[in-house]
């Protein structure tokens, strides 16, 4: 019995470790301004290039006038070699200078449909309604990079 408690607080302490890590933000690791929303969803298997289609056709042309005009970094989208697995199997991500970019703003949002235009903005509604008889929007992220300091 003695032996059994023994090896339940030994276990404990193993698993109660990580509580005791103290990193501490700027001097044990570093966190980028860089800032990317990061959105996971799931697309029905047989439906993911009529998702493509949609993304090629909306999505990624106003993203590269958003580019255009300074407002993002940049935009990618990463699809699962296998659309079965998991929670998700397409991940759409927009890359930002800084948090600040991503707050409301009269003047990008002037200037982006200024360039972007009420005709395109039209089909891209008109796309995006048929977004919710294909996918399934799972997560959506506000991401930082963290990297450690030696």
């Amino acid at each position: 019995m003695k032996i059994v408690s023994t090896l339940a607080v030994i276990g404990a302490l193993a698993f109660a470790q990580p509580a005791f890590a103290q990193l501490e933000a700027y001097k044990d690791y570093d966190v980028k301004e860089a800032t990317a929303i990061v959105t996971t969803v799931k697309v029905d298997s047989n439906m993911i290039d009529y998702y493509l289609e949609g993304l090629k056709t909306a999505w990624a042309p106003s993203n590269d006038v958003s580019k255009s005009l300074g407002q993002i970094e940049d935009y990618n989208i990463y699809v699962s070699q296998l659309p079965n697995s998991g929670d998700f199997n397409v991940i759409l991500v927009v890359s930002f200078k800084n948090t600040a970019d991503i707050g409301p703003s009269k003047e990008r949002y002037e200037a982006f449909m200024a360039e972007w235009g009420s005709k395109r903005q039209k089909e891209s509604r008109t796309i995006a309604k048929t977004y919710p008889d294909i996918r399934t929007i799972t997560g959506s992220y506000l991401m930082n990079e963290v990297t450690f300091n030696k």
